[in-house]
């Protein structure tokens, strides 16, 4: 029984070192790339061989690959696409690639069924072992998932709060005599939040050369949200029609707020009936027992 503890921990060492070596491997590479390009022309590139590579080239990388690969036979409908851009909506895609989330999700499910059947073995019984396993290897397996369509979901609901105070704030800029561009930096400046960085993410693309359509376009697939997806094509609109900019975004933000508004009447609306599962599950029991407890040891002391 200790050798099988000893072991479960060695693998869990492991596996939080294998997830941390992957999910940190964005950063190490621009950090390299960074370095590379100080140094150019300083200093010669050495021939490297196979066995002259590092442990990320030589083991990880591959790993990770053939982990993705994994989760991708697993699930054909998953596409890499489809992982970006739900990365995207979450607000991980700038540091999490979809080829190392799929990897994650497959040395997770492998953690995951390894320490059940061992914990299953040393603690249950060998009966037991192979459905703990599978149990936990799923649930290891789809956690990640999870987690990104939550915070997806978070990430909409702060973009869907914060637009109608952009709006209006674009609107004031754009009056003030700032072009789309101007007004978009300068909100950039006085807001922060899920928002603002994919303002500053569009504007940049706009900076290096990209239309503000195809901006913009990238700007609704990002966020994700009916009331983003409605302003850029009501700019897009605008940019061809030749409608002036701030009475458009004036009746934007007036339109967002109403919706934000009834939003949160419906939200209020709904609490009641949120509040009747608690309720019947734990206040109910705790009052019949408080009321009808002494009338029931009255009974039992007449029988």
């Amino acid at each position: 029984m200790q050798t099988l503890l000893f072991l479960a921990v060695l693998m869990l060492a492991g596996a939080v070192y294998l997830v941390g070596e992957v999910v940190t491997l964005p950063g190490r590479e621009r950090h390299q790339a960074v370095r590379r390009a100080a140094t150019y022309g300083r200093s010669r590139v050495a021939s490297t061989g196979l066995e002259r590579l590092r442990f990320r080239e030589r083991v990880l990388l591959p790993a990770t690959a053939s982990l993705a690969g994994l989760t991708l036979k697993l699930n054909p409908r998953t596409t890499l696409d489809s992982i970006s851009a739900r990365l995207l909506a979450a607000g991980m895609g700038r540091k999490l690639t979809p080829t190392t989330f799929l990897a994650m999700k497959a040395a997770g499910g492998l953690v995951g069924g390894f320490l059940g059947f061992a914990a299953g073995i040393a603690f249950v019984g060998s009966v037991v072992a192979l459905p703990l396993a599978i149990a936990l290897g799923l649930v290891c397996f789809i956690a990640p998932g999870f987690i990104v369509s939550m915070r997806a979901r978070k990430r909409r609901e702060e973009i869907r709060t914060q637009l109608p105070d952009a709006l209006d704030l674009l609107a004031v800029s754009v009056e003030a005599g700032l072009g789309f561009d101007g007004a978009v930096a300068k909100l950039t400046e006085h807001m922060s939040g899920a928002l603002a960085e994919e303002f500053s993410h569009t504007l940049g693309e706009m900076r290096i050369g990209e239309s503000r359509h195809d901006a913009l376009k990238k700007l609704a697939e990002r966020a994700a949200t009916p009331e983003v997806a409605s302003f850029s094509r009501a700019i897009i609109q605008a940019d061809q029609l030749g409608i002036s900019l701030g009475r458009l975004l004036r009746l934007q933000a007036s339109e967002s707020r109403l919706k934000r508004q009834a939003a949160a009447e419906e939200k209020a609306m709904k609490s009641p009936i949120k509040m009747l599962f608690p309720t019947v599950i734990f206040i109910f029991p705790a009052m019949f027992i408080v009321i009808l407890g002494p009338a029931m040891l009255n009974i039992m002391t007449l029988f």
